[in-house]
């Protein structure tokens, strides 16, 4: 027992390390954006699927001696190719498909040390059910499930603020050899008792009758829903925050939480008590979806995860009351990772291809809603109750409602209620050019990413002069590009670069022989910053000299650097949130050498740190002491009438004209005493919980 067991805690433990480990490490190469951690996640799912069929496959179709042999020759050749090291070569260049890319990269990485560590858990209990056909085996699963959950919240409290990626990555591989020796200790007794065994398709006793399939089609339901609402909630806590372990961990956790609860102690799930926390639940996404993340972060936090907690805990409550004798156990293990993929699929590949905006969520939660209408229906009567009520009537109060959450969610549709001229959804995000004219305001055309503004042009500015959102005259970058010292100097232009396009707004502030580069990763965000926005377009009828380089702002800026081809800029204004998330790449010690290496000797980088949860000024801060700049704050009051949103940048530079100019700013912000506590981010360390701000 002990063999076994310890072969799936550590095989386990290994499969949720590993995840955000790579995660991490891959997260840079491609912008920084949460759909970077959903398609790992969709490669993890589908692998897993793989490893149950394995699994299914070898125990049907093998003795157990050839099963035992050909796992051993799996774990010799997954052990040849590690260290576990993603090569620096995979990082994407324009034009490249990124989720095609990422789904490779791993597959060449990871691919068969992973399938082996997703086989684990079902061959072992395989393995252990013959030799001990009176002990049940399922609660070794809920060890597997234990195992995976101290992983994922070990991660970013152990091993990531300890150790850097190589270390990391290289105690990982360390302990993989230590995972094949203990699979290779429950291969042997399997080698040794198979000389006087039957065949493995033969049965140890009487035959169970298989599940139908309809039985197979709800296990199947139920397994891709708790996944698809995994998915889609990672995807509505990082969007709006910050893609980091923290958030990927957070309702992974939960998730496997809920596999340990229902299937280690099956008795604390109750159909009935489920089933209204299920339609309280629901209810409370409503109100979540309806107040458009105006909560602090502990509400979003807390609120999102109770939604989780109760649709994984129903659906992997109401998977345990229906699985098989273990007889069928591969099986039923099979049915639960393709429920999976199926779910990991439907949020990474098919909602961004069919749903035109994050609606992902939405048909989570009808899902939910459904299949507990299905369930209800489906119910056996309770043995101790004198009068269970028909399917219909107990069926009757989650139908209404789940009817009732379908006439919400409709009607709650991202940009309802605002005319919407052109609308575009990719890796990156969902892209919303809408036109808006309320009341005692000036009429205008925004550009939303998600839930988030990300520039707008007053109608009556066809020429794009008018700094407007984040970059009005008296913002940070406004006043960086109009106070530079060369402005004074009529014959001298600027070189000013943007880190993220926007709707280019910053062009506003372009005079004839200025030179503005910037550098976007969305290509629908030059599309529709050309087409539907004039600032690009009004700059270069002004004489200015205006383009757009395609791919990851660091990644393009380090292969510029490999050429030779330092841009000299005067100023270089940083903004590439992807929707509201920060991007944390592009904000470390090494990603900042990089910009220096790009500006003028006398230029300033000027910052942008206007978010909702996240205090980035002391950041922005340690790393200008890191090169040995200076930095100052400029807040930027709002103005409604003018089109000026509320904004905080903060500029590094030695430019002494340009600091003095700041300090007499009417938006300049004293420093807070806080800056010797603040982390110093780096590629392999950027903590964002001492910054965050709660409530």
């Amino acid at each position: 027992m002990f063999r076994f067991a310890a072969t799936i805690f550590l095989g386990a433990f290994l499969l949720f390390q590993v995840q955000p480990l790579l995660g991490r490490t891959i997260l840079p190469w491609f912008g920084g954006t949460p759909a970077v951690w959903n398609v790992c996640l969709l490669f993890f799912q589908g692998i897993l699927l793989v490893g149950y069929a394995y699994t299914h496959g070898s125990i049907a179709a093998l003795r157990p001696r050839a099963q035992a042999w050909l796992h051993l020759a799996l774990l010799v050749g997954a052990v040849s190719l590690l260290p576990l090291a993603p090569s620096a070569s995979w990082k994407p260049g324009p034009g490249d498909n990124p989720t095609l890319r990422i789904l490779v990269l791993l597959g060449v990485t990871v691919g068969l040390p992973y399938l082996l560590l997703c086989s684990t858990s079902p061959l072992m209990q395989a393995w252990f059910a013959r030799a001990h056909p009176e002990r049940a085996p399922y609660r070794l699963y809920a060890l597997s499930n234990a195992a995976s959950l101290l992983a994922l919240l070990s991660y970013p409290v152990v091993f990531e603020p300890n150790l850097s990626l190589g270390q990391q990555t290289g105690l990982w591989s360390a302990t993989y050899v230590l995972f094949a020796l203990l699979s290779a200790s429950c291969a042997w007794p399997v080698l040794a008792r198979a000389r006087s065994e039957a065949p493995a398709s033969a049965p140890l006793g009487p035959v169970a009758p298989g599940p139908g399939w309809r039985q197979a089609l709800l296990w199947l339901a139920l397994a891709a829903c708790g996944s698809a609402m995994l998915l889609a909630t990672t995807n509505e806590l990082t969007h709006d925050l910050a893609v980091v372990p923290f958030l990927w961990i957070l309702p992974l956790s939960l998730y496997l939480l809920t596999f340990i609860i229902c299937f280690d102690r099956p008795h604390w799930y109750s159909s009935g008590l489920y089933t209204t926390a299920l339609v309280l639940a629901l209810g409370v996404a409503c109100v979540l979806l309806a107040s458009k993340r105006q909560g602090g972060l502990t509400v979003e936090l807390l609120g999102y995860s109770a939604v989780l907690f109760v649709c994984c805990m129903f659906c992997h409550g109401e998977l345990e009351r229906a699985k098989p004798h273990p007889e069928h156990l591969t099986l039923f293990y099979l049915m639960l990772a393709s429920g999976g993929a199926l779910g990991g699929l439907s949020v990474a590949i098919v909602a961004p291809a069919v749903f035109p905006d994050h609606l992902e969520y939405h048909a989570g939660l009808l899902l939910a809603a459904l299949l507990l209408v299905i369930v209800r229906i489906r119910q056996a009567p309770e043995p101790d109750s004198p009068a269970t009520p028909r399917p219909a009537r107990r069926a009757l109060v989650p139908g209404i409602g789940a009817l009732g959450l379908a006439v919400f969610l409709v009607t709650h549709v991202p940009g309802r209620g605002s005319q919407v001229i052109a609308r575009d959804r990719n890796f990156y995000g969902v892209l919303r050019v809408e036109q808006r004219a309320e009341d005692g305001q000036e009429p205008r055309t925004i550009l939303m990413h998600g839930a988030v503004l990300h520039g707008l042009q007053l109608r009556t500015d066809t020429t794009g002069e008018r700094g407007t959102s984040y970059y009005g005259p008296e913002s940070g970058v406004g006043l960086a590009i109009r106070q530079h010292p060369r402005r004074a100097r009529s014959d001298s232009s600027l070189r000013v670069g943007g880190v993220g396009l926007g709707v280019g707004t910053i062009a506003a502030h372009a005079r004839r022989g200025d030179r503005f580069r910037f550098y976007e990763i969305n290509p629908m965000a030059e599309v529709f910053a050309r087409e539907h926005f004039g600032f690009l377009r009004g700059a270069t009828e002004r004489g200015a000299t205006v383009d757009v380089l395609l791919g990851d702002a660091r990644i393009v800026m380090e292969r510029q650097l490999e050429r030779g081809e330092a841009q000299r800029f005067d100023v270089l204004a940083v903004d590439a949130f992807t929707g509201g998330a920060i991007p944390v790449h592009l904000l470390t010690a090494e990603c900042m050498r990089i910009y220096w290496q790009h500006l003028a000797p006398d230029g300033v980088l000027a910052v942008h740190v206007s978010t909702l949860h996240v205090d980035l000024v002391p950041v922005i801060r340690r790393l200008a002491e890191r090169v040995g700049h200076e930095a100052r704050v400029v807040d930027d009051p709002s103005d409604h009438e003018a089109g000026i949103l509320q904004s905080r940048w903060v500029l590094v530079t030695n430019n002494r004209t340009l600091i003095q100019t700041a300090e007499r700013s009417p938006g300049h912000v004293p420093w807070k005493d806080n800056a010797a506590t603040a982390p110093l981010w780096t590629d392999d360390f950027s903590s964002l919980y001492p910054l965050l701000t709660w409530f």
